[in-house]
């Protein structure tokens, strides 16, 4: 069981990394008091392999008891894999990043927000002086930030921990509400109006055979396919972790099945984690 403990200065970026862990399939928990860990250690060790990766966001905001924390990440490293991950940022940063969201710092100081930081900074040395890592985000975008994570936790397979939803649909039974893509194969001839595929889908071959034997279908997909080969490394470059690919034609049965199927097998080829859904094709 791995366990990452993510702290650092108010205003860092621990929001947002956590989001990233989130993605990347941990069971995550915020404001986790240091004396609760080996209660939560213990139990998700029972539970074999339901958990394998935590990670604990433990900031300023519990006051005395984040005293606690080195002691605990010290017993948990007799057992598991911890890593204790430091987020920093500038002085100034941090005050510019107060005064853009308007929030309240955590810690009160009456001489202002500059003193209330500084103030943080103390409390939390002793943390930042055993940290695994510390990351200074003062000039770091989210996604070098992710590209920063996936360094340190060698996620050199990078097109397997972006996931792909291929869906197939039928546009008659309205557009996904999800779809971040969306591309139509009305435009080819339709296997419906032949009785002997009538009643097959794209699941099936001879329906497959149909819907590709036009030279239009077979450009079309040459061209999604060097299409998507683009635009996959932009978007995980961005820190974007998933992405829905929808095919719709009429009814969702034929070309868009094939088309999807077609197009996932691809990807999964290169590696990603793709997942093929036909929305409509019991309809």
């Amino acid at each position: 069981m791995d366990f990452t403990i993510l702290t650092g200065m108010s205003g860092s970026g621990k929001t947002h990394a956590i989001r990233f862990f989130e993605d990347m399939g941990y069971f995550c928990i915020d404001n986790m008091p240091p004396a609760l860990i080996p209660m939560l250690a213990n139990m998700m060790s029972s539970m074999k392999d339901k958990f394998r990766k935590i990670a604990l966001v433990i900031d300023v905001r519990l006051g005395d008891m984040l005293n606690e924390l080195i002691g605990q990440v010290n017993e948990l490293r007799e057992k598991y894999d911890v890593k204790l991950i430091f987020l920093d940022a500038s002085d100034q940063t941090l005050v510019n990043r107060y005064k853009e969201t308007r929030r309240s710092h955590p810690v009160k100081n009456e001489k202002g927000l500059l003193a209330s930081i500084q103030e943080e900074r103390k409390m939390l040395r002793a943390l930042r002086e055993n940290a695994d890592y510390v990351i200074d985000t003062s000039n770091t975008t989210n996604a070098q930030l992710h590209a920063k994570f996936k360094e340190i936790y060698n996620m050199t397979a990078v097109n397997s921990m972006f996931n792909v939803r291929v869906m197939s649909f039928g546009f008659k039974h309205g557009l996904p509400a999800d779809a971040d893509l969306v591309f139509d194969v009305r435009c080819f001839p339709n296997p419906f109006y032949k009785p002997e595929l009538k009643h097959k889908t794209g699941n099936d071959k001879e329906v497959q055979d149909y819907v590709m034997g036009f030279p239009t279908s077979e450009k079309f997909y040459e061209k999604l396919k060097d299409m998507i080969e683009f635009l996959m490394p932009l978007y995980q470059e961005e820190g974007k972790s998933s992405l829905v690919i929808a095919i719709g034609c009429t009814g969702g049965h034929h070309r868009s099945v094939t088309m999807a199927n077609k197009l996932g097998a691809h990807l999964k080829d290169l590696g990603y984690s793709v997942d093929i859904i036909h929305r409509d094709i019991n309809i």
